[in-house]
């Protein structure tokens, strides 16, 4: 239930603060006045779609705010849980904010969440119903909705719609392989060349790094032996050489000593110098002796760097890519070689999901079926408490192709007169008979199983088109209604408006240039005069005030 609203720079709203009530609670207003910009405001908290066009002018946010006392539900824990939002005294605090760009944030006791975790939420809170939703009543797909819901159907359609969403996987995959398969045996025949081929070269990660160090040595012996040659003359095979001049300079320091002991570690440290020139000299001695022009091998070297530029042409840039792709069409082709038995398990899988699915669609059709009689009863005796009496409702159904939904179609046909044949909704019924259709619909069609407690229900304008007598029965009905629901209705009708329990007027005014909506709570005299408004116009009359208050009596003793 619905307790206080608070909307802050939405749309002409500059700020409004108001506490509802259990009970029917209406918005009266001038046309314009910004009944409906409530409704809309209420809808945000619900998930609702934002726009920049919502920002009241100059604005750097527009804020929502709603506190809802929240029932006993599993299901509804399960979402608070979800969102990390924990009730205070059982109420929860619901709050969207919207920026000039027509972003939005969304918040749930104060924590930031999704707008579509609001979406999930909404059920548990309440429903809105506006004009919109009459024309959607027109839609096949939500008479089917009004249906099942009135049927309390949901497992089964849930367990269709799981059915129908395996099966229509494994149509989809099935085709994909048979799509697939021309075109994979096609290429089967190039892939099994190309693996060959990669096989048949032996590749080594490292390889191609080697084999162009190795490349480099042998293209410049020459240089290399000429070079360390003379390095190892410089260290060790001349009279002149690092290693003998090092050796001369030690016997020196080493006489020296003799006469003055202080040289003597200076001495000593050319020791280690002198090891480290003969072992770098006997290093190069070596690698002398293994340095030799081989062209049969640059050749060979040469001849298997071309092998492996070809296959990067082909395969990939370096030779660890060249090895991911002979991965890639190993798969592929062990993945043909299985593609016939995977389409065979397939083939048995959707038999088996078949057989389930006509099943269950079955079921769903024969609940169905028990249930439009059902509906049709309730809807009927809903419209005669609207003054629609001679009104012929019924549920015509047709054989549909498998979805989500089952194998039904359905269409809701209506006779509002006597002796006419029941014919389409849109094709029959006034804009006001739509109205009291949709609100007959709208009170036999039951809350979400898992929902408990008192929910708001808001209707905008669900009396468009009617008046009179007509407007009147709509108006006991909605009180009817608000015996087990907080009912928020947006009316223009003064025969609806004197069933409130609660009267809020809704009007516009300029300050400081500006336009404002303010809305006021109505008691006593102040709700008689609104609703004389509503029936003489700007100007009330004693008259339009005598007929107000018969309104209110004649409303109250039913």
């Amino acid at each position: 239930m619905l307790v206080e609203l608070m909307v802050e720079n939405y749309a002409v709203i500059e700020h409004i603060r108001v506490r509802f009530h259990p009970g029917l609670n209406l918005l009266t207003g001038e046309t314009g006045s910004g009944k409906s910009i409530v409704v809309d405001a209420l809808n945000l908290l619900f998930g609702g779609r934002s726009s920049p066009e919502m920002v009241r002018t100059g604005a750097t946010r527009a804020r929502i705010a709603g506190i809802f006392e929240t029932g006993e539900s599993p299901a509804l824990r399960a979402v608070l849980e979800q969102a990390g939002a924990e009730p205070e005294d059982g109420e929860v605090l619901v709050e969207r904010e919207i920026l000039p760009t027509g972003k939005s944030r969304a918040f749930l006791c104060s924590r930031p969440v999704t707008a579509s975790l609001l979406r999930d939420l909404a059920p548990f809170l309440g429903d809105i119903h506006g004009q919109h939703d009459q024309q959607s009543l027109f839609s096949p797909a939500a008479q089917l909705e009004i249906l099942d819901a009135f049927g309390d159907h949901s497992a089964l359609r849930e367990e269709v719609r799981d059915l129908y969403r395996r099966w229509r996987a494994c149509v989809q995959e099935m085709g994909d392989l048979d799509r697939a398969e021309q075109e994979k045996l096609r290429l089967s025949d190039l892939w099994s060349f190309q693996k060959r081929e990669i096989e048949a070269a032996a590749l080594r990660p490292a390889e191609e790094a080697e084999l162009e160090q190795e490349r480099l040595v042998l293209k410049n012996v020459t240089r290399l032996e000429e070079a360390a040659n003379a390095a190892y003359a410089a260290l060790y095979d001349s009279p002149s050489s690092a290693e003998a001049q090092l050796r001369l300079a030690l016997r020196r320091l080493e006489d020296l000593a003799r006469i003055d002991p202080a040289l003597a570690e200076t001495a000593e440290s050319i020791r280690p110098a002198i090891i480290a020139v003969e072992e770098a000299a006997h290093t190069l001695r070596g690698y002398l002796s293994r340095l030799e022009a081989d062209p049969a091998r640059l050749e060979a070297v040469e001849a298997r760097l071309a092998v492996l530029d070809k296959l990067k042409r082909k395969y990939g840039g370096n030779v660890e890519q060249i090895l991911a792709y002979w991965n890639d069409i190993s798969a592929r082709l062990e993945a043909l070689e299985h593609s016939a038995e995977r389409r065979n398990k397939l083939a048995a899988e959707k038999e088996k999901l078949e057989e389930r699915l006509r099943q269950a669609a079955g079921a769903l059709s024969a609940g169905r079926k028990e249930t439009a009689g059902r509906l049709e009863k309730a809807v009927v005796a809903e419209l005669k408490a609207l003054a629609m009496e001679r009104t012929v409702f019924r549920v015509e159904f047709s054989t549909a192709a498998w979805s989500e939904t089952g194998a039904d179609a359905v269409c809701f046909l209506v006779s509002p007169n006597a002796g006419e044949e029941p014919r389409l909704l849109e094709k029959v019924a006034s804009g006001g008979e739509i109205s009291r259709i949709a609100l007959a619909l709208k009170a036999c069609a039951k809350a979400p199983a898992p929902v408990a407690g008192v929910r708001t229900l808001v209707f905008d304008e669900i009396d468009s088109g009617i008046g009179g007598r007509a407007g009147e029965a709509v108006g006991r009905r909605l009180k009817q209604i608000a015996t087990s629901n907080q009912v928020l209705c947006v009316t223009h009708l003064p025969q609806v408006a004197a069933f409130a329990d609660h009267h809020y007027s809704v009007s516009k005014r300029e300050v400081r240039g500006r336009t404002i909506t303010e809305i006021e709570e109505l008691n006593g005299e102040a709700r008689t005069r609104e609703i004389g408004r509503m029936l003489s116009g700007a100007r009330v009359t004693p008259e339009a005030l005598r007929h107000a208050e018969q309104l209110i009596r004649l409303s109250q003793a039913r």
